[in-house]
């Protein structure tokens, strides 16, 4: 006795199992996926299948299996429609911190003596520029011109746009070069 070639029948009972894969999901989307996953598996395994046997019964089978297995699966992972959670979880590689404190310190050595002492007590030491001016003995306006010159200088020297801000892992490093002081 021959049979027909399995593959062959495979489109015959997609009705059939788009119903049943509906009745297990409750959504049309989701059963058309899981219909069309378990043609894919059929096909790639159809060499497991013992022909004369009952192809809609192995069909229904896969597609059950299937179904159970990605709700078993969707149980242990995390809906992160706008990625919030990955973002939280996310953690910058270690090199691109030292390459950013390797390039800072280059541009900040080459700073005048002034403008790096301003930028250190005001950015790194969290004075203000009334305690930075008194402790250097300068006036008020003068911290306050080297310090945002120091910072614009830097920028520059490293290559930062207006708007751009460097990613630091060092905060002290991150509280000189950015914008915010206790004034």
């Amino acid at each position: 006795m021959t049979h027909r070639d399995p593959r062959e029948e495979l489109v015959e009972h997609l009705g059939a199992l788009r119903a049943f894969a509906i009745s297990l999901t409750r959504n049309p989307t989701l059963a058309d996926d899981l219909v069309q996953e378990t043609i894919v598996k059929a096909w790639t395994n159809m060499d497991k299948f013992e022909v004369g046997s009952n192809l809609r019964a192995w069909l229904f089978t896969i597609l059950r299996n299937t179904y159970y297995s990605l709700r078993r699966k969707r149980k242990r992972d995390v809906e992160d429609v706008d990625g919030s959670i990955a973002d939280s979880l996310a953690q910058k590689p270690d090199h691109d911190g030292r390459l950013h404190m390797r390039d800072f310190r280059v541009a900040f050595d080459k700073l005048s003596d002034q403008q790096r002492e301003a930028i250190i007590l005001v950015g790194a030491g969290g004075f203000s520029y009334e305690e930075a001016a008194e402790t250097c003995g300068v006036a008020v306006g003068t911290i306050k011109s080297r310090v945002n010159r120091a910072r614009a200088r830097l920028s520059e020297l490293m290559g930062l746009s207006e708007n751009e801000s460097i990613e630091l892992t060092d905060s002290v490093t991150a509280g000189i070069v950015t914008k915010q002081s206790a004034a």
